[in-house]
C-alpha cells in the first residue's frame, strides 16, 4: 500500500531538543566530514595506525564520534545518556558493542555481559529491550556447517552444545526477568540453523508475550515469507512472535560470497523491492498483532511514518506495547525524538564499551553515513536549519 507522507519528521525543534548549541556545533561539523567517503577512509587509515603504533588519539575519537554514538564506555557510564533519553520519552537498548570474541574465554565475557544489561534493565522502562548478537557467544562457523548439512565432530557436537546454553541462559534471563530481548542477525549462510534455536526460545520463553525477538533483513528476497512461515509456526504451537525488521548489513559480503562460491546471490534485485517487502512485512505484522510483536528498526522516514500510519488505520493507540520504533543513537533524531513526542514507543540502540574496542562499530556507522543514500546529507541539512532556527531566535530575543 503507497501513502502519501506528511512532515511528521520536519520539526527540527523537537528533533534537537536535547542537543546545546555545542553539541550542535560538533555534530555538524562531524556530518561534515562523514558526508567526504575520501575523508572517512583516510580518518580509518590513521586511526588504525595511531592505535598500531600506540599514539593517544583515544580522547580525540571520545570526544568527537565516541561521543556522537555512544553511550559510554560502561553500563553505569551511559546512565547520562538513559536519563538524557528517557527525559524526551525514549527508551535505551543497551548494546555492548565490543566485538571479535573467537573463543569460549570471549564468548563467556561478552554473555556475561548481555547478563548484566538484563538485569540493569529489570523493572525500568526507560530500557525496554536488550540485545545481542548470536556470533558474539558463539562460533559461527559450525553454525555454517550445520547449514551446509555436514556432520559435526564430536568436538564441534560439544561446543555447539555449549554455544546454544549460552544462548538460553540470555533468554532464560530475560525471561525471568520480564525483559525484551532482540537477537540480532547474522549473514544468510549461518542464519538459518540460529533461526531454528530462536523459534524453539520462542516455543519456551513467548508464551505468554514476547520475550524473544527474532530479526527479519529483509534485504533477502526470502525474508517476506520466512516471516510469513515463521508465523504460521507460531500460530501452530501456540506462542508469540517477536519480530525485528530492518533492511540489512552485510549485503555486499552476500553478493561477494555468492559470486564467489557460485550460488544465486540471496539479495533483493533493488533497492526499490526491499522497500517493497519491508512495507510490506509492517502492514503484515500490523494486521497480525494477535500474535505478532513488531519492532520497526529503522532509519527511513517513510517507513516510519508508513508504521505510524497503519496503526491510526486500525485504531492502535501510539503506545501500544506490541509496536515499537528504534533508531541508533545519534543519527535520525528527527524521526525518534518527533515519534516520541507524539506517544509511540520508541527507543534508540545506545553503544557502548572501552574507545578502542567499540571502534570496528564506529567505523561502520561512519561509511553508513556516507554510503546510505542522503544520510550524511539529510543529518547535515536539518542540523544547519536548526542552527539557523535558534540564530533567529535569539534576535527575536
Amino acid at each position: 500500500m503507497e501513502v502519501t507522507t506528511n512532515p511528521i519528521f520536519d520539526d527540527v525543534s523537537i528533533a534537537f531538543t536535547s542537543k546545546s548549541d555545542r553539541q550542535l556545533r560538533k555534530a555538524y561539523w562531524l556530518f561534515t566530514l562523514m558526508g567526504k567517503g575520501w575523508l572517512v577512509a583516510i580518518g580509518k587509515f590513521f586511526v588504525k595506525l595511531g592505535f598500531a603504533l600506540h599514539l593517544p588519539i583515544s580522547k580525540i575519537i571520545y570526544w568527537t564520534v565516541y561521543d556522537q554514538f555512544c553511550g559510554g564506555v560502561t553500563i553505569k557510564d551511559s546512565q547520562g545518556t538513559i536519563d538524557e533519553l528517557a527525559s524526551h520519552g525514549i527508551g535505551t537498548i543497551l548494546d555492548y558493542s565490543v566485538e571479535g570474541a573467537k573463543n569460549e574465554k570471549g564468548f563467556d565475557k561478552t554473555m556475561n555481559e548481555v547478563l548484566r544489561t538484563i538485569d540493569r534493565a529489570a523493572n525500568d522502562d526507560n530500557l525496554p529491550f536488550c540485545v545481542f548478537k548470536p556470533s558474539g557467544v558463539s562460533l559461527g562457523k559450525i553454525f555454517t556447517k550445520i547449514q551446509a548439512g555436514k556432520e559435526l565432530t564430536e568436538k564441534e557436537k560439544a561446543i555447539h552444545q555449549r554455544d546454544k546454553e549460552r544462548i538460553e541462559k540470555i533468554c532464560k534471563a530475560a525471561y525471568d526477568n520480564n525483559v525484551r530481548v532482540l537477537i540480532d542477525a547474522e549473514e544468510s549462510w549461518l542464519q538459518d540453523p540460529i533461526d531454528e534455536i530462536v523459534y524453539q526460545m520462542m516455543e519456551k520463553y513467548n508464551k505468554e508475550t514476547a520475550i524473544i525477538y527474532n530479526t527479519y533483513q529483509m534485504y533477502r528476497a526470502d525474508m517476506f515469507d520466512n516471516l510469513k512461515k515463521a508465523h504460521k509456526r507460531a500460530l501452530e504451537k501456540g506462542y508469540y512472535i517477536g519480530a525485528k525488521l530492518v533492511r540489512g548489513a552485510y549485503m555486499e559480503k552476500e553478493a561477494d560470497r555468492a559470486e564467489e562460491m557460485g550460488y544465486p546471490n540471496p539479495i533483493q534485485i533493488s533497492k526499490e523491492r526491499t522497500d517493497i517487502d519491508y512495507n510490506s512485512a509492517l502492514e503484515y505484522c500490523v494486521e497480525n498483532l494477535e500474535r505478532i510483536y513488531v519492532f520497526n528498526g529503522t532509519h527511513n522516514q517513510y517507513s516510519n511514518y508508513f508504521l505510524a500510519y497503519m496503526m491510526d488505520k486500525h485504531g492502535i493507540k501510539p503506545n501500544d506495547s506490541r509496536i515499537s520504533f528504534a533508531q541508533l543513537y545519534g543519527m535520525s533524531d528527527n524521526i525518534s525524538f518527533n515519534l516520541a513526542d507524539k506517544g509511540y514507543n520508541v527507543a534508540k540502540y545506545v553503544p557502548y564499551g572501552p574507545v578502542k574496542a567499540v571502534m570496528p562499530y564506529l567505523f561502520r556507522r561512519a561509511e553508513e553515513n556516507t554510503s546510505v543514500a542522503g544520510q550524511s546529507s539529510r543529518e547535515f541539512s536539518m542540523i544547519k536549519e536548526e542552527m539557523q532556527r535558534r540564530r533567529e531566535e535569539r534576535k527575536k530575543s
